[in-house]
C-alpha cells in the first residue's frame, strides 16, 4: 500500500471550544489540490495540520510513510514549503537574502547564488533582486516570497507546496501569472500543490481536485470539474451555474447574476 506524500486518517483537532475534523485524505506527488470553504470554515487550520505546524489530538498522519511528529524541522524543510497568507518583515532585508532564506537549512550551499537568480526569474521578480524588501509593493512582495518557496524546494523531487491565499489582494492578471508559475515549477519536479482559495474559478481552472471544508469539517473531496457545481453550491449555500465560452474554461457564477449580464467574452457586466 502506498501512502503518497501525505496520508491523513481521521485527524481531529481541538482549539479552545472549537473542534476540527475528522480529516481523511491522501496527497500524491504532482497533484494540484484547492481547499475551499466559507470564511472561518477551518481551511487555514487544515493547511497548518498538513504542514505539521499544528499537532492533532486524534488520528494518524504519515508524511512519506513516516509519522509527521517523527520528522525534524530540518528534514521537513527539504521536502515541504509553505507560502502563508502574509509574511511581513520588520526589517528592510535585501530581496536576495529573503529568497535565500528558503535554503537556510542547507550548509555550504554552493548553488545558492544561481538558485536565487533562477527562482526569482521563475517568480517574475528578478528585477527586484537589488531592492530592499520594505520598499516593495504588495504584489512585488508576493513574488519575492514565491521565489523563496521555489528556492527552498528547487533541487527536491516529489515535494509539497502549501499555499494559504497569498494572492487575494493582487490584481487578477498577477494572480493568474503566479498560479501558472507555481504550476510550471511544480510539474518539473513532481511537487504537489495544496492551496487555500476563496475564488471558485481559480480553483476550477488551475487545480485538479477540491477539498471542501465547512464548520471545521471536511465535507467533500472531488474532482475540479463541472460535476462539482452542486457540491460547491451546498458549500456556500448559494445557487451556482456555469457559462461555456468557446476557447475558454467554463466560468462559474452565482445565480443572482443574469445570463444576459455576460458579454461575448464571458465576463459579467453587473458583478
Amino acid at each position: 500500500m502506498t501512502h503518497g506524500i501525505c496520508h491523513l486518517q481521521n485527524l481531529h483537532l481541538i482549539l479552545g471550544e472549537n473542534a476540527f475534523g475528522p480529516f481523511s485524505f491522501q496527497i500524491d506527488p504532482g497533484e494540484r489540490i484547492a481547499i475551499l470553504g466559507p470564511s472561518g470554515a477551518g481551511k487555514t487550520t487544515l493547511l497548518k495540520l498538513i504542514a505539521g505546524d499544528m499537532r492533532f489530538h486524534l488520528g494518524v498522519y504519515l508524511f512519506n510513510g513516516i509519522a509527521i511528529n517523527a520528522w525534524s524541522l530540518y528534514a521537513l524543510s527539504r521536502v515541504r514549503a509553505v507560502l502563508p497568507q502574509s509574511s511581513e518583515l520588520a526589517f528592510g532585508l535585501p530581496v536576495k537574502l529573503i529568497i535565500g532564506l528558503g535554503r537556510i537549512s542547507i550548509a555550504d550551499d554552493t548553488q545558492l547564488a544561481d538558485i536565487i537568480v533562477h527562482a526569482a526569474g521563475m517568480a517574475r521578480c528578478e528585477h527586484l533582486l537589488d531592492r530592499s524588501f520594505n520598499t516593495l509593493s504588495g504584489g512585488e512582495k508576493a513574488r519575492v516570497h514565491l521565489a523563496r518557496v521555489f528556492a527552498q524546494l528547487w533541487d527536491a523531487q516529489n515535494g509539497l507546496i502549501l499555499v494559504d491565499e497569498p494572492l487575494a489582494s493582487l490584481d487578477p492578471g498577477l494572480q493568474i501569472e503566479l498560479l501558472e508559475g507555481m504550476r510550471l515549477y511544480a510539474s518539473k519536479r513532481n511537487h504537489a500543490i495544496v492551496a487555500v482559495l476563496h475564488d471558485i474559478n481559480q480553483a476550477m481552472q488551475h487545480f485538479e481536485r477540491l477539498i471542501l471544508v465547512k464548520k471545521g469539517n471536511m465535507v467533500g473531496d472531488l474532482a475540479a470539474d463541472m460535476n462539482a457545481i452542486p457540491d460547491l453550491a451546498r458549500l456556500y449555500n448559494m445557487r451556482l451555474e456555469a457559462v461555456h465560452v468557446e476557447g475558454m474554461p467554463p466560468l462559474i457564477y452565482s445565480r443572482t447574476c443574469s445570463l444576459l449580464a455576460f458579454s461575448s467574452v464571458g465576463l459579467c457586466q453587473q458583478c
